[in-house]
């Protein structure tokens, strides 16, 4: 590739990474979450969470802002205490299934486009199966945050699965 070329191409790409909107995100006390793991996986997960939501800021347009307030978390599966004091992850299917309250706004130029305070749920988590094969442990969250996206805050027509 000549040097031309790859300096237009690094230049696309350098303007792409700046032309997206910005997501900020928080949450309430992780003690007053109803499960978002325990210990080191506590922090982990509110981490994984954080950064998924952040993620989405490239689709968003340049100039528009997601601010996401974390009001409870509810991770798909149930703790289980195991000999060593590990824990493992259950999921049944069940009344185990991921569940997130959100209270957000979307604005661009200090006017508020679009704001919602949404619970999220999604009981059939185990009938569909992952992107990709997804194997973070915050997986099924991820998923439901990605339908929500898409139908609360960009407008599309979600998923249904």
């Amino acid at each position: 590739m000549n040097r031309t070329l790859l300096a237009f191409v690094m230049t696309l790409a350098g303007t792409a990474a700046l032309a997206a909107g910005q997501v900020e995100v928080s949450f309430k006390p992780v003690d007053e979450l109803s499960d978002v793991g325990r210990g080191l996986d506590r922090e982990r997960n509110v981490k994984a969470l954080a950064d998924h939501f952040k993620s989405l800021a490239a689709q968003l347009p340049d100039g528009q802002r997601l601010t996401v307030e974390v009001l409870d978390v509810d991770m798909a599966g149930e703790l289980r205490p195991m000999r060593r004091s590990d824990e493992l992850r259950v999921m049944k299917g069940g009344a185990d299934w991921p569940k997130l309250e959100l209270k957000w706004s979307l604005t661009a130029g200090g006017q508020t486009l679009k704001a919602g305070q949404d619970r999220l749920a999604d009981m059939a988590y185990l009938n569909h199966s992952l992107r990709g094969g997804d194997t973070r442990p915050v997986a099924y969250e991820a998923r439901l945050i990605d339908r929500w996206f898409e139908a609360s805050v960009l407008g599309a027509k979600a998923d249904p699965r």
